[in-house]
């Protein structure tokens, strides 16, 4: 699903993206991208909630792993330790399949982060990367193996995946 840089909007309307739609669609492309030894990798947070998710809808068994890219951030001075989930993977990385899921690919800044996280625990056989939105502006050459979506936002705004209650997930524009 392709949808216009929200550049080219005029300032009175706003970006509206169907967070349930898109997920379908993430659940249609990580479906024909599994295999039996595949195993979902959440990135804090966003990522965490959409391989939850994942694993019940596909009616996986083994539990998805969390990661974390707090500790090999190039920003940690800056940011700090963020308060989120920690890397907990309940199983063994060396030689495993994974997909990793996150909301949103922007810079590939947290994609480096994570796989610098990943590694520490193992050498995984290969890491697919698939994500709800692609929004462009890439620093680093990253890129996912799926997206449901991409979108073109300026620098100065954020997209912000929430989960509600009742598991549904929205998105909001927010300013960086």
């Amino acid at each position: 699903m392709t949808i216009p840089d929200a550049s080219s909007f005029p300032a009175a309307r706003s970006l509206v993206l169907d967070a349930e739609a898109l997920y379908r669609e993430l659940l249609r492309g990580v479906r024909q991208m599994l295999t039996p030894q595949t195993r979902l990798v959440g990135i804090a947070s966003g990522g965490v909630w959409l391989a939850a998710r994942l694993q019940r809808d596909l009616g996986l068994a083994d539990a998805p792993g969390t990661i974390s890219s707090v500790m090999h951030r190039d920003d940690f001075a800056r940011r700090g330790l963020a308060a989120g989930a920690q890397t907990a993977l309940p199983f063994d990385v060396n030689g495993a399949d994974l997909m990793l899921l996150d909301d949103v690919l922007y810079t590939g800044r947290t994609i480096r982060a994570v796989l610098n996280e990943l590694f520490d625990y193992g050498r995984p056989a290969s890491v697919r990367l698939a994500v709800l939105v692609d929004r462009g502006g890439r620093e680093l050459p990253v890129q996912a193996d799926f997206a449901a979506a991409r979108v073109a936002l300026p620098a100065a705004q954020q997209l912000a995946l929430e989960q509600g209650a009742d598991g549904r997930f929205s998105f909001h524009v927010e300013s960086a």
